[in-house]
C-alpha cells in the first residue's frame, strides 16, 4: 500500500493510502484460482450423492436378505419411484423398524438432508417395484414368483446414473 501525499488549499499536507496496481492483481489472481478450486466441488455434489444413495440401497437389500435368512422368513424392499423412497419390509409388508434410527426403515431421498438431489429414475424388479428375499436368501418379485430377469433400480441426480442391480438366484447385489 504506498502513501500518496498533497497539499491542501491551506497548504497542510493531506496523506492519503491506496493499493497498488500488483496488490490488486494478486488479489485478482487469488480469488480466481479459489473459484477455480471451488466449480468442480459444486458439480461433484451430485455425484457424491448419487454414489451415497446407490450404496445406501445396496446396503439396506443385504440386510433385508440377511433378516430374511437369520429369521427364515421373507423380508424385502418396496420402491416408490413417484416419491423417490423407499421402504424395508416384512413377510406381511410391514414396515419394519431401523436398526440404527429406531423408527420406521422408510428412506425418504427428498427429505434426507444429504440425498436431497437423489431421484428414483427407474424401477424394474422382474416387472414390480419389490423385490423380497426368501429364508436362502433367493429374491422373488411381488407376485411371490422366483425373479427370472436382474432386477434393476435405476437412481440419478445432476446429470449422474448409478445402477443397482439385483441377480436372479442368488440374490447378489451390486452397483454399477
Amino acid at each position: 500500500m504506498d502513501r500518496i501525499c498533497k497539499k491542501n488549499c491551506c497548504g497542510q499536507t493531506a496523506v492519503r493510502e491506496a493499493f497498488t496496481l500488483v496488490e490488486i492483481l494478486v488479489v485478482v489472481v487469488i480469488l480466481g484460482i479459489a473459484m477455480v478450486m471451488a466449480v468442480p466441488m459444486f458439480s461433484s455434489a451430485a455425484s457424491v450423492q448419487v454414489d451415497s444413495a446407490a450404496n445406501m440401497i445396496a446396503s439396506d437389500l443385504e440386510y433385508a436378505r440377511s433378516m430374511a435368512i437369520t429369521k427364515q422368513q421373507s423380508y424385502g424392499a418396496q420402491f416408490y419411484a413417484d416419491t423417490d423412497k423407499y421402504r424395508i419390509v416384512d413377510h406381511n409388508s410391514n414396515v419394519v423398524e431401523h436398526p440404527i434410527n429406531r423408527g420406521n426403515f422408510e428412506i425418504i431421498f427428498p427429505s434426507q438432508r444429504n440425498l436431497n438431489q437423489v431421484d428414483i429414475s427407474g424401477i424394474d424388479i422382474d416387472g414390480s417395484d419389490k423385490v423380497s428375499f426368501d429364508y436362502l436368501g433367493s429374491p422373488f418379485n411381488n407376485t411371490g414368483a422366483a425373479m427370472n430377469n436382474e432386477g434393476v433400480i435405476t437412481i440419478s441426480a445432476g446429470g449422474i446414473t448409478k445402477t443397482v442391480r439385483i441377480s436372479p438366484v442368488t440374490g447378489y447385489v451390486r452397483i454399477e
